[in-house]
């Protein structure tokens, strides 16, 4: 396995040399972040984030993401421009030695909490999910938390209601013709798609979710055989499902498991749960035996500690300081170190 670590670019406050200090760190997951989704990035563009990545010491083998334009996902005749964008965008990465891209199919949402700053007994925060918080949202006049700047409230408004009628099977038609479309483009470049499932693995606001379990997963691959479609491993949004069991998934999918993003979550109830540190004894997501069945399977991917605390007065992008990512990344390393050295005896 390939450790590696979100960079936001240019713009993240963590900068390269800092996470190049991190021990056993090859590389970052980063992307361009200044074009409009669906647009064609241009190689000079990638080229500049891939010598920052050089100049630094750091690998760019993965990119997160190339995000899917909703004209995709919702099928509309203009997707095949988009389709045919993306592809390019597949062929200059590869040039630039990328080996694999993060992607999601999610409507409009990318990921959802309903609590960005939740208080730890030790003084540190994380994010957070409660049922009750979100059933108290006005759905006609959403104020969501990580969300306010991405849409104004007639643009979510008018996103939800073209999704309106979007059934489950006709969401995942246009997934395998999303996938269809790029897999040429995989196939020259040796490029490896990772769906990223969706987060949490349920239904929101009406919005179909179609990659969340493992009868998800088998429903892909049937459709899209290519070995180029594969899996971004997310513990935290598999785990957010109580229905799913991650060391069985994550030993039945290991060879097609491209990324990994390994992170924690504890419930304090059937629906609501909170993100705590990266250990295993930590919260219900069982690392040990997750980092277990990936090497057992064959895994041979990328990993990246996710989604972290917000420890010793940090201040960042919720989930994303330096930090507690740190700390995980050390705990991961460990782990894995341990159990390849056990299984070669």
């Amino acid at each position: 396995m390939k450790m590696t670590f979100r960079w936001y670019g240019e713009k993240d406050v963590i900068p390269l040399n800092y996470i190049k200090q991190i021990p056993n760190m090859s590389g970052v997951v980063t992307a361009v972040y200044d074009v409009p989704v669906g647009e064609v990035w241009g190689d000079d563009k990638i080229m500049r984030l891939k010598s920052l990545c050089d100049k630094a010491g750091l690998e760019m083998e993965v990119i997160e993401s190339v995000p899917v334009h909703e004209d995709i996902k919702l099928g509309r005749p203009t997707r095949d421009r988009y389709i045919k964008n993306y592809a390019e965008n597949i062929r200059a990465l590869g040039k630039a030695g990328v080996k694999c891209i993060c992607y999601n199919f999610m409507p409009v949402f990318d990921w959802f909490r309903t609590n960005l700053d939740f208080k730890h007994a030790d003084g540190s925060s994380s994010l957070s999910y409660s049922e009750a918080d979100f059933n108290k949202l006005d759905k006609h006049n959403l104020r969501l938390p990580g969300w306010d700047e991405s849409y104004t409230s007639e643009e979510l408004n008018g996103l939800l209601n073209d999704y309106k009628g979007m059934t489950h099977e006709k969401l995942f038609e246009n997934l395998v013709y999303f996938l269809n479309g790029i897999m040429p483009a995989c196939d020259e470049t040796g490029i490896n798609m990772a769906i990223h499932p969706d987060d949490p693995p349920w239904d929101i606001f009406d919005l179909p979710r179609i990659v969340g379990k493992e009868s998800d997963y088998d429903k892909l691959f049937a459709a899209v055989p290519n070995v180029h479609n594969g899996i971004t491993f997310c513990t935290g949004s598999l785990g957010a499902g109580r229905f799913n069991d991650l060391p069985a998934m994550a030993r039945k999918y290991a060879k097609r498991i491209y990324f990994a993003h390994l992170r924690q979550l504890k419930f304090v109830n059937e629906t609501d749960f909170y993100e705590n540190g990266h250990q295993t004894c930590d919260g219900d997501v069982n690392v040990y035996a997750i980092a277990h069945e990936l090497v057992a399977g064959g895994f041979d991917g990328y990993i990246r500690p996710d989604h972290g605390r917000s420890i010793w007065g940090e201040q960042g992008k919720p989930g994303y300081g330096l930090f507690d990512r740190a700390l995980g990344a050390a705990y991961l390393n460990g782990l894995f170190e341990a159990i390849e050295k056990e299984m070669k005896k």
